[in-house]
């Protein structure tokens, strides 16, 4: 047995080392070749070649620096908000009430949407806190034409980014169809379906494409329209210029999509899982993790907000303490952070297997989740 453990670990770390010569090999041939070739050159020569291997590596320099530095990134961020001290629903009128005067309201200012505040600065942390990396040009270029999703490097950063934008993007849509209106008897917000419309936009595009040809306006441009467009809806709704919606059923329908969408993200993993076992050697073993790990983070602070716009609901159908431990499921699942992630063998017992422990999370958020709407729905 003490042999077979040996055996298996010299041959991985000769694996591993004839990986790591054949990389260097790779990245170094070219500046070698460059090299030889300059040599035999003149001044005039050299000079434009030094500056063009200066400008490659200061832009490899700032992919790395931007793959590598998560700015702003805090699974318990939801705190600064102070969700709970609000105690009037998305959209209600606010009152001040004077010590031993009846409550009055306050002319023309009403409860803004934690949903919307929420939503607006997760896209604000991916596009302006923090490089949009999945339209960055090298990004694009990939490692000597290899899609980063296909390697095990730098990527997990474009993976959780992309998680987070599905769970704004599925906010988005609830907002224009539900939540900012009242259905059948008003019409369709203009600010929440630009928002809608411009986090529908490709995720990959940058200045320059081949499908269709030619010039683009890049990614994170269109992600800080939307950014602006929410905004400017939660500034209308706290002056009572428009339309929030906190009925029960709209709530029902909000959970029953997160839902679904969390339900889907299980199976990509469980797919990857079952069908891939290479440990720390499956390379798209960290994209499926980083995502989930995305949406889940991008989640929780939706529904942290969900339950302050939604208050009344919830105190009225006592969903208090089933939220609560919903939000914990959450958080529980945001202190998985492993430094390598492993796809091991479910039913293997030397390398772990992180992708069944993401998916057991997801599917413990949205077994609460499944609970929380049979309750609203009694």
């Amino acid at each position: 047995m003490f042999e077979a453990f040996k055996t298996f670990f010299r041959r991985a770390g000769a694996a591993l080392a004839r990986a790591l010569r054949l990389g260097f090999a790779a990245i170094a041939w070219p500046f070698m070749a460059t090299r030889g070739w300059s040599g035999r050159r003149s001044l005039m020569v050299k000079g434009p070649v030094a500056l063009l291997l200066l400008f490659v590596v200061g832009l490899y320099g700032y992919f790395f620096w931007q793959t590598q530095v998560w700015s702003g990134f805090d699974p318990n961020f939801v705190d600064r908000y102070q969700l709970a001290a609000r105690t009037v629903p998305a959209g209600q009128p606010l009152t001040a009430q004077p010590p031993g005067q009846p409550a009055t309201p306050v002319a023309a200012q009403c409860q803004p949407s934690a949903i919307v505040e929420v939503a607006a600065d997760l896209a604000d942390q991916n596009v302006n806190q923090n490089a949009w990396i999945s339209s960055m040009l090298l990004y694009r270029v990939g490692l000597f034409g290899m899609d980063w999703d296909n390697t095990p490097f730098l990527d997990n950063k474009a993976s959780f980014q992309r998680g987070v934008n599905q769970a704004v993007r599925r906010t988005a849509v609830e907002l224009v169809d539900t939540l900012g209106r009242v259905r059948g008897t008003s019409g369709i917000n203009t600010d929440l379906q630009d928002a809608r419309g411009n986090l529908q936009f490709d995720e990959f595009s940058w200045y320059f494409g081949l499908q269709p040809f030619g010039f683009k306006t890049p990614t994170p441009s269109y992600y800080r329209a939307a950014i602006n467009s929410l905004r400017k809806f939660n500034t209308d709704l706290a002056g009572c210029n428009a339309l929030f919606d906190t009925r029960a059923d709209n709530l029902v329908q909000f959970v029953d999509r997160i839902a679904n969408d969390l339900g889907a993200t299980s199976a990509i993993l469980k797919e990857r899982s079952a069908n891939y076992n290479g440990g720390w050697f499956d390379s798209r073993a960290d994209d499926r993790f980083w995502f989930a790990y995305g949406q889940l983070y991008g989640y929780y602070a939706i529904l942290a907000a969900a339950r302050a716009d939604f208050d009344q609901v919830v105190r009225e159908r006592n969903l208090a303490p089933l939220w609560a431990d919903t939000l914990a499921q959450f958080q529980d699942a945001l202190r998985v952070q492993p430094a390598i992630i492993s796809n091991g063998s479910e039913s293997g017992w030397i390398m772990p297997t992180h992708l069944a422990t993401m998916g057991f999370y997801i599917l413990r958020t949205r077994s609460n989740l499944v609970e929380i709407r049979g309750v609203l729905d009694r």
